[in-house]
């Protein structure tokens, strides 16, 4: 019977949610784990206020629209390295999926990483361990379970405050964060809103969704469901080694009282922090954690029986008694994953610091001035992506033809997007059949930095 598919564990028959107490776990997956967590943890909260070349390390500033990748910066024109960036992201999560399961849920997600080793050890630390914490829910509310309550909730109230900071100093910049901070609240009521909002949400989801953002919310659940297979390397319970169950007797030989090495001891469930239990198999709600593996080996150990009933495994490993395999889903998945890094590796390597985009200006045709001349109107957008002020001077491939800027000069300074109109001036001469194609120069203190080609119209005749 496979009855515990048709919901998840942590909702009972009348559609109530059950509170999972995971028991602290202890172990060696779980010391790496925190190894990972705290690094990544550390890295994210420094991130933002780390500059590379004048940039920050990351920033995803949505309102400008400009985007720093370790000291790379981003703008619109930009937009299909991150298409070709997104793909790549789409494609790596269901290789890695295909073969690892949900790994990244429970090593490298910041959901996780927040709730695991940072949200749930204060709660650790203030309640105690899961019995603890369950003879606190149901104890009156005393003078005790008051203080240890406001306690708690307001340490995860400042932490959700910085985690706010910080997600927006990715959003909006670290220096315009810093001016929030320190200038006069009338002046930036809307900045600090947002920080209330986040803070408010990031609070609501760590003290009370918890797990549910795992198994309910996190669609990434629901893709594993069509991505994985028998040969996809999970945790897993060895059911072939585990079966039957049966409580552990000192002395026993359970080979001949034909016993399975699983002792019963429930220890997998205690631990697990989206309160499923593992050896009911492959279910969605598993993220992967390990904090059941760690659980067993020291059951196995202290019984003297053979560590990994629990282990990393596909479903063909533990019936077929193999290692992973290279099968043709991974190969393909494989190979079309490194044709694109390629390919976002020559887009890379050929991205200019420059942009520029030149149009005739709307409604306009073509003029003679009062010495015979045939003037054009354009108008010209520049995109400075480097941090250098630039002065800007347009010469023409075309020795006959001469640009004059409306402005006189065209001021680019760094990380800035500037709008111009310029008129091309020119000789009936130059043009053959009413048109002519000529290249537009764009210099910049005094060096060539882009070229862009126009076409201008006169009389045909």
């Amino acid at each position: 019977m496979e009855d515990f598919r048709d919901h998840i564990a942590t909702v009972n028959e009348h559609g109530k949610r059950v509170w999972v107490y995971p028991k602290k776990p202890k172990g060696s997956l779980t010391n790496k784990r925190k190894l990972v967590s705290y690094s990544l943890l550390i890295f994210l909260l420094l991130a933002p206020w780390i500059r590379v070349n004048g940039s920050q390390l990351l920033e995803f500033n949505i309102l400008d629209r400009k985007f720093s990748i370790f000291g790379a910066t981003f703008w619109p024109q930009d937009l299909y390295i991150f298409a070709i960036l997104m793909v790549i992201g789409i494609v790596f999560v269901i290789l890695f999926t295909i073969i690892y399961g949900r790994i990244f849920c429970g090593w490298i997600c910041p959901q996780t990483i927040f709730m695991e080793f940072v949200f749930r050890q204060v709660e650790y630390w203030i309640d105690g361990d899961w019995k603890h914490q369950q003879a606190l829910d149901k104890a009156p509310w005393d003078a005790k379970k008051w203080g240890k309550r406001i306690l708690k909730h307001g340490i995860f109230w400042l932490i959700s405050f910085v985690i706010a900071n910080v997600f927006l100093a990715y959003i909006i910049g670290s220096h315009e964060l810093i001016r929030i901070q320190t200038e006069p609240l009338s002046q930036h009521i809307g900045g600090f809103t947002a920080i209330l909002i986040f803070t408010t949400l990031f609070y609501f989801v760590f003290s009370n969704l918890r797990e549910q953002v795992c198994t309910t919310i996190c669609p990434y659940g629901r893709l594993q469901g069509v991505l994985l297979d028998k040969n996809s390397m999970v945790v897993a319970y060895d059911h072939v080694r585990g079966e039957q169950r049966a409580k552990f007797k000192k002395n026993e030989n359970r080979a001949e009282s034909k016993k399975g090495d699983c002792i019963d001891c429930m220890q997998c469930v205690h631990v697990c922090p989206t309160g499923i239990d593992i050896r009911n198999g492959t279910q969605l709600e598993c993220v992967n954690c390990t904090a059941c593996i760690d659980a067993c080996n020291s059951m196995m150990d202290g019984v003297g029986l053979e560590r990994g009933l629990i282990r990393f495994v596909s479903e063909n490993g533990i019936v077929n008694r193999t290692k992973f395999q290279w099968t043709r889903r991974v190969v393909s998945y494989t190979g079309v994953l490194i044709l694109l890094i390629g390919i976002l590796t020559v887009l890379l390597i050929n991205r200019s610091d420059f942009s520029t985009t030149i149009l005739r200006q709307r409604g306009s045709t073509f003029q003679i001035d009062a010495e015979n001349h045939i003037t054009n109107i354009f108008e010209i957008d520049l995109t400075n992506k480097t941090k250098t002020h630039f002065d800007v001077k347009l010469l023409s491939s075309e020795a006959a033809v001469t640009f004059q800027v409306a402005n006189k000069r065209i001021d680019l300074p760094g990380e800035k997007h500037v709008r111009e109109r310029f008129i091309a001036r020119f000789p009936y001469k130059v043009i053959e059949h009413g048109t002519k194609k000529i290249e537009v120069i764009v210099i910049g203190n005094g060096k060539e930095i882009d070229r862009v080609w126009i076409k201008l119209i006169g009389p045909s005749f």
